[in-house]
């Protein structure tokens, strides 16, 4: 039997973003190794790291736009091009602020990623698969970060640290090509059987609206999203940037270590991702709202970070990769369906303007917690306040969708 094509698609989308995450995580496996090379400070790695947030929050008021208006096929394939440019880029540098500036680069780039991913299964997906669907591309992730540390210790230890940065670049360049091979619109690709079954939930008039940025702006469904983004997205950064860092500070890893634990936490955030899509999926083939699923399984990811806390107390070793694998597990079942509620919510047309907007709220916080987790750490030398931060932010996320967010297209709620 032949396979439904959205499921090419979703693959495409999958290496797309397991490539975005092995270039964006290069720095943070070799950051020991360059902070001893360069003389880095605590705050000097902050500040690198915000470069990279500044600019993708910058990046995402524009790249869902520029999808929304010109398509996922071109905007992707431009933003592809760009950040594997970039990640190359890296290689070249020498000082903080040149590290500084290819992150800034990197970032523009990279922000048309998750904007473009989320459009396109807006576009391959109805409704009842949009969540199992983002899912399994989102588990591109935590791949993309279970592959660096094997990927580029060997690299970096084999032929240098620049060698790690170009390879992760040429990567880039080998998916442009299946995507432009593969990727077309349902109407040209798929079958009318499964071109259908695709439109079986969509209506049409909410196919042909286009809302004003203004109106999004205004809607307490944007701000419950926002705010949600702006509290939770700080807490993955910190773990993609700072967690090889926690990792050679609390425990004595190096370079060469990283891989096994890293590998075992990553592997089961992707298992936490896959999980979270399928739970909000047959919590609606069981006859549930699609309220009721994409809240009850956010509240259920919140509730398992926060065991996180404990690591303020109890910071062992098998404690600290348990419990980490839990929260990153979480916030992976989260992001399955905090992205789709967007496209639950608002029309396609649309879709990628707002996932650029409250993907810019998330980066904002981002920005903020990026140098205060290199203050707090110059300052006390402990992980005590940050993990205390991390526990709390998904509940309070999860009560911000409870109270702005009523999950049905936005044309009813504005």
């Amino acid at each position: 039997m032949k396979q439904p094509y959205r499921w090419t698609i979703c693959s495409l989308l999958f290496f797309g973003t397991t490539i975005n995450f092995i270039d964006r995580q290069v720095l943070s496996i070799l950051a020991p190794q360059l902070q001893t090379a360069f003389h880095w400070t605590e705050a000097d790695y902050g500040y690198i790291v915000m470069a990279f947030q500044i600019a993708y929050a910058a990046g995402l008021l524009f790249t869902g736009h520029f999808l929304d208006r010109f398509g996922v096929r071109l905007g992707y394939s431009i933003a592809m091009i760009f950040w594997s440019l970039s990640a190359a880029g890296h290689a070249l540098a020498s000082s903080v602020i040149s590290f500084a500036s290819a992150r800034f680069c990197l970032a523009l780039g990279e922000s048309a990623n998750f904007p473009a991913a989320i459009k396109t299964v807006a576009e391959w997906f109805p409704k009842k698969e949009r969540a199992f669907a983002t899912g399994l591309f989102n588990t591109g992730a935590t791949v993309g970060v279970i592959v660096s540390p094997v990927l580029i210790s060997r690299l970096a230890l084999n032929f240098g640290w620049q060698a790690a940065f170009v390879a992760a670049g040429i990567l880039g360049v080998v998916w442009l090509f299946f995507w432009l091979l593969f990727y077309g619109q349902p109407e040209k690709k798929a079958s009318k059987k499964e071109l259908d079954y695709i439109r079986s939930d969509s209506e049409k008039e909410e196919e042909k609206q286009d809302i004003p940025w203004l109106q999004l702006l205004r809607s307490k469904q944007t701000l419950g999203i926002c705010i949600g983004r702006f509290v939770t997205d700080p807490i993955w950064w910190f773990f993609l940037f700072w967690l090889p860092k926690y990792l050679h500070g609390q425990f004595g890893l190096d370079i060469g270590d990283f891989g096994l634990p890293l590998i075992i936490i990553y592997t089961v955030s992707s298992l936490g991702g896959v999980s979270g899509g399928w739970l909000s999926s047959w919590f609606i083939r069981r006859g549930k709202s699609i309220d009721f699923a994409r809240k009850t399984t956010i509240l259920i990811a919140a509730l398992a970070v926060m065991p996180i806390v404990l690591l303020a107390w109890y910071p062992s070793f098998i404690a600290a990769i348990v419990l980490i694998s839990l929260a990153t597990a979480a916030h992976q079942a989260w992001g399955a369906n905090i992205y789709t509620v967007v496209s639950d919510i608002y029309p396609q047309k649309t879709v990628g303007s707002v996932i650029g907007l409250t993907s810019f709220a998330g980066a904002v916080g981002g920005i903020i917690f990026s140098p205060t987790v290199g203050w707090i750490l110059a300052a006390t030398n402990s992980y005590f306040i940050i993990f205390l931060i991390a526990g709390a932010a998904y509940l309070v996320a999860w009560l911000a969708l409870k109270i702005f967010v009523s999950i049905q297209p936005v044309k009813y709620v504005i």
